[in-house]
């Protein structure tokens, strides 16, 4: 057996990618489309979970794009089935009679377990489903959704309270790392 084994063939210890290897890496790639900001403002968003769309071809053209936006859109339960309803995908510059509708609802492919905790919570407790995020995964379009619980006005200036002090005490931070180096 020689001594030139794995480190040296293939691309492994020399850090190089071949194209194909470095295209793979991309698509493999989290690309976020759009995020729902006011969602992080309105609502303390407790478990996450990751779904799919299912979109027709120019939804996904225009999200390829970069446009979209999820700061009205809600996630509804309807029939053992989660739709994604509000979310604007504006319609695809290039369509033609084909374009779809911007403000469809869309369904979202989740687990039947992950449906029916969803229904639960909702129904039981008080929260709503929120699209936090949207996004290209392995060239698959997805959305992070959260159960969230609504926030009251002193809950929101408390959050922004503790934003600014955590800025506070990095600059603070900063600041002092300055003046010992």
């Amino acid at each position: 057996m020689s001594k030139k084994g794995g480190a040296s063939s293939g691309s492994g210890a020399s850090g190089k990618l071949t194209p194909s290897q470095r295209a793979k890496a991309e698509s493999d790639a989290k690309k976020v489309i759009a995020r729902n900001k006011k969602a992080t403002h309105d609502y303390f968003l407790e478990d996450r979970y990751e779904a799919g769309l299912s979109l027709t071809g120019t939804e996904v053209k225009a999200l390829r794009m970069g446009r979209a936006s999820l700061s009205e859109a809600w996630v509804e339960i309807d029939g053992g089935e989660a739709w994604l309803q509000g979310a604007n995908i504006p319609e695809y510059f290039y369509g033609t009679w084909t374009n779809h509708a911007p403000k469809r609802k869309r369904k979202l492919l989740l687990h039947k377990r992950e449906i029916v905790r969803l229904e639960s919570a909702v129904a039981a407790k008080g929260y709503t489903i929120v699209p936090v995020e949207l996004y290209f995964i392995g060239g698959r379009a997805k959305v992070e959704i959260a159960l969230a619980r609504g926030k009251q006005e002193w809950d929101k200036r408390q959050t922004i309270r503790q934003r600014e002090d955590n800025r506070e005490a990095q600059r603070a931070l900063r600041e002092a790392n300055r003046r010992a180096h």
